[in-house]
């Protein structure tokens, strides 16, 4: 029988820049015994898990536990073989605004910057407003200079802003982000880690993002969930202010004992 840990906890109010905002469309996340199964495969098995409005979550895990998957549910991208899946935000007439980023930038060659960051908009928004839009969204990730460039004359970490500025030009209640800096280069990474965490944090968005990085998770997120076989194995508190430091020993720590759960150390059976 494997041992499975649950620290459970709500995102701290207060961080080093003062009180966090929560947005008025952040929404809360409610999954009940939440299963999906591709044949005989069963690729989640009994998820429960509770993410208040505001919070920032990190799913990790091996390869193949499941960790897109339960987030291309909780998109709508895919649906549950079983279980309850629900959103409660302070506008409970409202349907949450969700958007996911992805890997792959996935902008539109023929447009440029401003034009693919307005697409995030929808239909029925006038070119103008759009633009006015796209332009205020392309500052908040300092990309401002660049609102006239196609896509091509762009650096990955650029294009992957970009990508970061559509999700965010409709002003979303959920976030949900499937490993979008995977394909960068180190320092490339880091820099937008620094830049989605500043954006969360001033935005109010609940985050919920899932990658293989360890250190990535503890430096972003207020609570890691860990993923083994399409279960939950371990569900553990951040408890240091935003903004962190790279380097923090506490947070190596932090990372170690996120590492031995996902290799499977210290269980029992």
């Amino acid at each position: 029988m494997n041992v499975v840990t649950h620290e459970r906890f709500r995102a701290a109010e207060v961080d080093d820049l003062g009180p966090r905002p929560v947005a008025a469309g952040a929404a809360a996340i409610r999954v009940r015994g939440l299963e999906k199964d591709f044949g005989d495969n069963k690729v989640l098995r009994g998820i429960d898990l509770d993410i208040p409005a505001g919070q920032f979550v990190a799913i990790i895990g091996k390869s193949g536990c499941g960790k897109s998957t339960l987030l291309r549910i909780l998109m709508g991208l895919d649906q549950p073989t079983d279980g309850t899946l629900s959103f409660e935000s302070a506008d409970r007439s409202a349907t949450p605004n969700a958007r996911i980023v992805f890997q792959e930038p996935r902008l539109l060659p023929w447009l440029t910057v401003a034009d693919n960051v307005a697409v995030g908009l929808g239909e029925g928004v006038s070119k103008p407003a759009g633009r006015a839009e796209a332009a205020a969204v392309l500052s908040e990730v300092q990309l401002s200079e660049k609102a006239g460039d196609w896509p091509a004359q762009l650096s990955g970490g650029q294009r992957q802003r970009v990508a970061l500025a559509r999700a965010l030009v409709s002003k979303p209640g959920v976030l949900a982000l499937d490993e979008p800096l995977g394909a960068l280069d180190a320092l490339t990474r880091i820099s937008m880690q620094e830049l989605l965490n500043r954006v969360w944090r001033e935005l109010g968005f609940t985050a919920v993002l899932v990658t293989h990085d360890v250190s990535e998770a503890v430096h972003l997120a207020d609570r890691v969930v860990v993923l083994d076989e399409g279960r939950i194995t371990l569900d553990i508190a951040v408890p240091h202010p935003h903004p962190r430091r790279h380097g923090n020993p506490a947070l190596a720590e932090l990372e170690g004992k996120l590492l031995a759960a996902i290799l499977g150390e210290g269980r029992t059976s």
